[in-house]
């Protein structure tokens, strides 16, 4: 096997992969209705029910062909029933995408915004909940990956459950990442995509959800026909095929990436991730660099650090003396500061983070960038 030259990505996603995840894709062409292939999704399935401690008479995985924005869309345009409205729980850049989903459907929602580095006021949400009865479905994201910040998920489902809601969670940027149970949690629908925490490819994404609130929908409006929820587990349960035609390549990186996952483990993995994110802050505390949000508050993902203030500072310039040296860095996602990320995703430990340091320094002395920075 032909090595491949590796690049350290420290973007929120997709993540660094391991040569043997890109080399899956490399095989047979294949019929994708062929039962040899159905028989490999059957499995995909039942594996990303398993690895979020799902009890498979409860939880399906339903699969989907594109980048994880379909989950939202996906959920939000399924889960609620006529004359019922979503609760969105809003403190960053993808809660604020469901709300845009829920627009564009027409869907009846309450955003219920907070600002960006504190976690969702827990009296807040329960008073939201009692005063809306009509609240069919909550939804809020996991790790919101423009700040780093992770929000109480176990504490909010408690309640949503206590007032009878359904509860959807993005955990786009943790699922296979921190250890998550889908009831000790409680979750009713989570959600992800190939190229985060599996260390995949891109083009495959997936809820994992409770089947009998699945086979309630049957009966609810049809908001969309491709990414309609129901749709897809039935076609699966009928035919064992998706319904339309699969990203085939990225399925075998996801089937090697999987045997991955099971082979690090799942807490072996955590805490590599953890260690990669506590080299990140030691690198950044190092150069002076400053994050935005309560280290207790992170999640162990992602870390968004404040552009410097100082006149030399130019993250395209410093973005781009990093790539040329096989370092993807990414800008942040807040409206109202600057700031750009560094994510501990993907198949890197802390010796890669130790060397985008050492570039990072070259890069800021190299553009007359004050060290320690200047805030």
């Amino acid at each position: 096997m032909e090595k491949i030259k590796r690049n350290i990505l420290l973007n929120p996603g997709p993540a660094t992969t391991t040569d043997t995840v890109k080399y899956a894709q490399v095989v047979p062409d294949i019929c994708p209705r062929e039962k040899e292939f159905a028989d490999i999704m059957k499995d995909i399935r039942a594996e990303l029910v398993k690895i979020v401690h799902g009890d498979p008479d409860k939880y399906t995985s339903v699969l989907f062909c594109g980048s994880g924005t379909i989950n939202i869309d996906v959920l939000m345009n399924s889960l609620v029933p006529e004359g019922k409205k979503v609760l969105v729980i809003n403190n960053g850049a993808y809660s604020s995408r469901a709300v845009e989903v829920l627009q564009y459907y027409h869907i009846p929602y309450i955003d219920l915004k907070f600002k960006y580095d504190i976690r969702p006021d827990l009296e807040l949400v329960e008073k939201t909940l009692q005063e809306n009865p009509d609240i069919a479905v909550v939804h809020t994201t996991h790790n919101e990956t423009g700040t780093g910040i992770l929000n109480p998920i176990r504490e909010i489902g408690a309640l949503v459950h206590q007032y009878n809601a359904v509860f959807t969670v993005d955990t786009t940027s943790t699922y296979a990442m921190l250890p998550i149970d889908m009831d000790r949690d409680n979750l009713d629908f989570v959600m992800a995509s190939s190229q985060k925490g599996l260390m995949a490819m891109t083009g495959l994404s997936f809820v994992v959800g409770n089947k009998e609130i699945i086979e309630r929908t049957k009966d609810y409006p049809t908001r969309s026909y491709y990414c309609n929820l129901y749709l897809q587990y039935d076609f699966f349960n009928r035919t064992g095929e998706m319904h339309f035609t699969p990203p085939v390549q990225t399925i075998y990186s996801v089937k090697q990436a999987i045997e991955e996952y099971w082979t690090e483990g799942e807490q072996g993995k955590y805490d590599r991730h953890i260690r990669v994110w506590e080299a990140i802050h030691k690198g950044k505390d190092e150069l002076g660099l400053k994050d935005i949000i309560k280290k207790e508050w992170q999640s162990g993902m992602v870390v968004s650090i404040k552009y410097p203030n100082d006149p030399n500072w130019d993250f395209e310039k410093i973005h781009d003396y990093c790539y040329e040296r096989g370092f993807t860095i990414y800008p942040g996602k807040i409206s109202t500061t600057d700031t750009f990320r560094l994510c501990s995703l993907g198949a890197i430990d802390v010796p890669d983070i130790e060397a985008f340091f050492r570039v990072l320094l070259e890069a800021m002395e190299y553009y007359g960038v004050q060290i320690p920075a200047k805030y």
